[in-house]
């Protein structure tokens, strides 16, 4: 693997892990596999346009390539070296597109696998509404929100051993005489860890996102009706939280209902909690009342997904993976090798993921020109396959086309 040159100066973290971004800051980035050569050269040329256009040439991102899956196969052998962990740590701001998940060798995936190692624990997908994406929903528009999903731990963590091996029947036979369990001949086991110390640090990160943005509430999305002391202790965690470090600027829902009449005191958030499949529900029935939910792993996963259906697909949805130390920023969809050096997929999700990082850089000028931009495109009717097959009088052009698109809507 030939050293790279480095153009630009390192993002620094401070003691209190605040950011210290200079104008010409070095940003890693991983091309993807599949489609990911085409959406990340429509992606990064509508960022670099984005930052030029805001600042006019007194900030510039200096990109520097890390190396994962199969061009990382092809080159040193591994799919995830440890010097790319080591560069994205030296970056703290990076950004890929998708990544395989190998089949039958190395890792199970290397998406859970660089949120594990360089513990990204904050899986953060804003999920919002752009008018003319096609939608299934009669008013896509309610749809607004910001899911924080736990990343290292609960049953997706991937604690698991298979059906029939040694290690799930000796751990079968312990649990049944150790704890009287009672377990089905040959099971595949699985382990669902939770603590405090994970719960808490989503949800601090949630709740200062709310306040950050003067949103209105923070829900805690759990299954505490019957995991009681795994998702129910999420809940009673996210609540001590709550309550111990932003006594002053939240208030539960129930306090609410109890001292305030039902109207929340001006500037505080509110804090409330829903069963999972109730919050499925009140996501297609009322999803105006919701605008940052935290979640658990598998929960999240299952939410952040089904919301984006309402607004378009996982084509539009942008993604990141936040840790204390760095930060990773992703397109949500996958591969899609069947299209891969066709020029055809939409870059909606890594180019928005584009501007969530660019956010998170403290550089929101560029942000929302990067989207007021891709909103005015998807009006205009310039789409990829994807949304044109579903818009009446669409034009339907290529994805390194609808990034032109965008950077020509950003205006001079």
């Amino acid at each position: 693997m030939v050293k790279q040159e480095v153009t630009g100066t390192w993002i620094t973290l401070e003691k209190d892990l605040t950011l210290r971004v200079p104008s010409d800051p070095n940003v890693g980035y991983i091309e993807g596999d599949g489609v990911g050569p085409d959406i990340w050269a429509a992606s990064s040329a509508v960022m670099d346009a984005a930052v030029a256009r805001a600042y006019g040439g007194a900030r510039k991102i200096h990109w520097f390539e890390l190396m994962a899956g199969e061009k990382a196969l092809k080159e040193t052998g591994e799919w995830l070296p440890e010097k790319t962990l080591e560069d994205i740590r030296q970056c703290v701001v990076a950004i890929k597109g998708p990544l395989t998940t190998p089949v039958g060798e190395g890792l199970r995936s290397l998406n859970v696998t660089l949120r594990q190692v360089l513990d990204l624990y904050a899986c953060v997908r804003p999920v919002r509404y752009f008018p003319g994406v096609p939608s299934p929903m009669k008013n896509p528009e309610r749809v607004n929100m910001v899911v924080f999903r736990e990343n290292t731990e609960d049953v997706y963590a991937g604690i698991e051993w298979s059906a029939g091996s040694p290690e799930a029947l000796r751990l079968k036979g312990f649990l049944e005489k150790e704890f009287g369990v009672k377990l089905p001949d040959e099971p595949g086991i699985g382990i669902k860890p939770m603590s405090r110390a994970g719960t808490q640090r989503l949800v601090r990160r949630a709740i200062r996102y709310a306040l950050d943005r003067k949103l209105a509430s923070v829900t805690l999305v759990h299954k505490g009706n019957i995991m009681k002391y795994t998702e129910g202790a999420f809940r009673k965690w996210g609540y001590e939280l709550a309550a111990s470090e932003f006594a002053a600027e939240t208030v539960t829902e129930a306090e609410v209902a109890e001292k305030y009449q039902g109207k929340a005191p001006e500037g505080r958030v509110v804090i409330k909690d829903r069963i999972a499949d109730s919050m499925f529900q009140q996501a297609l029935l009322r999803p105006s009342e919701y605008q940052v939910l935290a979640t658990p792993n598998l929960n999240g996963d299952y939410l952040s997904d089904a919301l984006a259906a309402q607004v378009g697909g996982l084509g539009m949805a942008p993604g990141a993976n936040i840790g204390d130390q760095c930060a990773m920023f992703e397109a949500t969809h996958g591969t899609a090798p069947k299209y891969a050096g066709l020029d055809k997929i939409n870059p909606g999700s890594l180019i928005l993921s584009g501007a969530m990082m660019l956010e998170y850089l403290g550089w929101g000028e560029a942000a929302r020109l990067m989207e007021q931009a891709l909103a005015a495109t998807i009006q205009s009717g310039v789409v990829t396959y994807d949304l044109a097959r579903q818009m009446e009088g669409a034009r339907e052009v290529r994805c390194s086309e609808f990034g032109r698109a965008i950077i020509d809507r950003m205006g001079g």
